[in-house]
């Protein structure tokens, strides 16, 4: 008899994981299409497309912009003005090769089929920049940790070096960030437009941080569709939680309690507890990432400028922060009106 009961017990244990297992899936499968659609957008579609030329006219109307009211104020005020590329170069596949990071930008490859000619155009702020009629700015910073790139960059921009002051550091962007604060910090006759676009999470928080304080505008493009929603996997298991945590600038257990949500469900075997992945994860990761910003700026885009692929899903979020209101309003403007707005 007893033999016969623990038995029962044994086949109950089995059929509630069994059930707790199909629960979990049917959530799971639920809550995740908008990542599987992405993924899906992401294998059938080029990497290169539209969204990569909007990124590059709303940055180029900004800078333009910027100019423009900086050259009213430069001379009396004395200012120097510095623009600061940190993922300069063409982008190579070969790039940090040990890096957890970097594993992840060689599946992104594959999966959009990318090619040379795509990655020119998406690394086109450099020309752009240079290119405006305006008085331009008094130091220009090109940064790109693949000395290869480096090269390819300084030989392509080698006719602006004899009109404008042109530098070219084959080095990781984190640390350019940090001796860019630390001059800033140490002058305060420095103003810098700061461009980040890094296909990846390159960027540690820890060196958004140094920027607090200083006379900087900052363009960040923020991976959410293509990277942080995958790394944020259905499981809550962060395989990758190192890099997220550099990434936000919180910990693990914030990023579980902000993307995942404890839930309790009734199957035949009685209540059971899953856990799931926020709806939307995607505009959750834009809107952590803006409340992040803001304990660093005093005025950051509440509405990024967003990126679609071909097939209409989100993949990056375009950001401007500043400790100028203007700047804001003027960026916002831009994004408003690329939005159709």
């Amino acid at each position: 008899m007893v033999d016969y009961v623990d038995g029962l017990f044994a086949i109950s244990k089995i059929m509630r994981n069994f059930a707790n297992e199909k629960i979990n899936d049917m959530s799971e499968t639920y809550n995740h299409i908008e990542e599987q659609g992405c993924l899906m957008a992401c294998e059938s579609s080029s990497w290169g497309g539209q969204w990569t030329e909007e990124k590059l006219e709303a940055f180029e109307k900004y800078v333009n912009a910027y100019l423009t009211i900086m050259n009213s104020f430069r001379d009396d005020n004395k200012w120097k003005l510095i623009y600061f590329d940190g993922f300069a170069g063409s982008g190579s596949r070969n790039e940090e090769k040990e890096d957890t990071n970097s594993e992840l930008l060689q599946e992104l490859f594959r999966d959009y089929c990318l090619n040379e000619a795509e990655l020119e155009t998406y690394k086109g702020a450099a020309e752009r920049v240079l290119s405006i009629s305006q008085r331009g700015f008094d130091f220009y910073y090109f940064v790109d940790k693949d000395p290869e790139s480096s090269a390819m960059l300084k030989q392509r921009l080698s006719k602006y070096e004899k009109t404008k002051r042109l530098e070219f550091r084959s080095s990781d962007a984190n640390l350019q960030i940090e001796m860019l604060a630390k001059a800033m910090h140490n002058d305060n006759g420095l103003a810098a437009l700061v461009l980040l676009d890094p296909f990846g999470m390159q960027v540690d928080w820890k060196s958004i941080e140094l920027l607090k304080g200083t006379r900087t505008d900052l363009w960040i493009l923020i991976p959410t569709g293509v990277i942080v929603n995958r790394l944020l996997d259905r499981k809550c298991e962060l395989t990758h939680a190192e890099r997220l945590t550099s990434f936000f600038g919180k910990d693990e257990d914030f990023l579980k309690d902000y993307f995942y949500k404890k839930k309790k469900v009734d199957t035949l075997f009685g209540e059971t507890e899953i856990i799931e992945k926020v709806k939307k994860p995607i505009e959750k990761i834009a809107e952590l990432y803006i409340e992040q910003l803001k304990t660093i700026f005093s005025y950051v885009t509440e509405k990024p400028l967003v990126l679609y692929n071909t097939r209409n899903t989100p993949i990056f979020h375009f950001a401007c922060a500043s400790n100028n209101q203007t700047a804001i309003k003027i960026a916002s403007q831009i994004i408003k009106k690329k939005r159709g707005l």
